[in-house]
């Protein structure tokens, strides 16, 4: 793995944790962040069987980095998405392994969509997530308008977005925001555990269910149908199928092989 200077990446046998290390700042998104993170995904996508994003300190990431308010006021917003978040956010989205958002303290503005572009999102207790654009005049940005209404419907994504009102991880989970939350105490111990169940699992099969359900919302339903057939096609003629099926007359935990 490279050397990086904003985040910190640990490759634990098939788990990759990466960690945003601005703790000073609350992990706020500086311009060497976001381009480290895009390669840091991309590179442990490579070498492990799942991504873990989350962060160091008491916060998960407070946003863009607004501590120099000249450079921002100054800045280019629009190119500034273009050119750096949307690489990082692909990079996320389309990561061939499951990806996972340990949400350890609070998420706001970008770094709530930087962790809702996760494949799961599992938040400590005392974490929440805040829209936090409208309080310095903002549109939500990062795929915030994409993806709040797809998971919590356009009431509750319009409400996030005009009252900038912290949504806590008990409410989130209930909204359908995020898959779930853990104690404080439990926190690293449940995300751990969550994650090396994936790096377990067939990840040939886990590429293709994220395939299939990050379009289903722009198909209809027979396109969905050809699609999900062609998947299965596929994963029917993986090692881990044949495994997968064997294990289970044999009554025995498989023993995936993954890539």
């Amino acid at each position: 793995m490279a050397d990086y200077n904003s985040i910190d990446v640990e490759l634990d046998e098939d788990i990759a944790v990466i960690r945003l290390n601005r703790p000073e700042v609350m992990n706020a998104l500086s311009s060497d962040m976001r381009g480290e993170l895009t390669l840091a995904v991309d590179q442990a996508s490579s070498r492990a069987r799942v991504v873990v994003l989350t962060g160091n300190g008491p916060a998960f990431c407070s946003g863009q980095d607004l501590g120099d308010s000249k450079t921002v006021l100054d800045a280019n917003l629009e190119r500034t998405l273009r050119d750096e978040y949307f690489p990082m956010l692909h990079a996320i989205r389309d990561c061939s392994v499951p990806t996972i958002a340990a949400v350890n303290g609070p998420a706001a503005g970008a770094g709530a969509n930087l962790a809702l572009a996760a494949d799961i999102v599992i938040a400590s207790e005392s974490a929440y997530f805040l829209q936090a654009f409208a309080r310095i005049g903002l549109v939500p940005d990062a795929g915030g308008t994409w993806i709040m209404p797809r998971s919590i419907g356009l009431p509750r994504a319009m409400g996030a977005a005009l009252f900038a009102e912290p949504i806590s991880a008990r409410q989130a989970c209930d909204w359908g925001l995020i898959w779930e939350w853990a104690s404080d105490e439990d926190f690293v111990d449940h995300w751990r555990a969550r994650a090396r169940q994936l790096a377990k699992g067939p990840s040939e099969a886990y590429r293709r269910m994220k395939a299939a359900l990050r379009v289903s919302f722009e198909q209809e339903f027979q396109s969905q149908l050809d699609l999900e057939a062609r998947l299965q096609g596929e994963a029917g003629k993986t090692r881990d199928f044949r495994e997968g099926v064997l294990a289970f007359v044999e009554k025995r935990t498989p023993d995936f092989e993954g890539r």
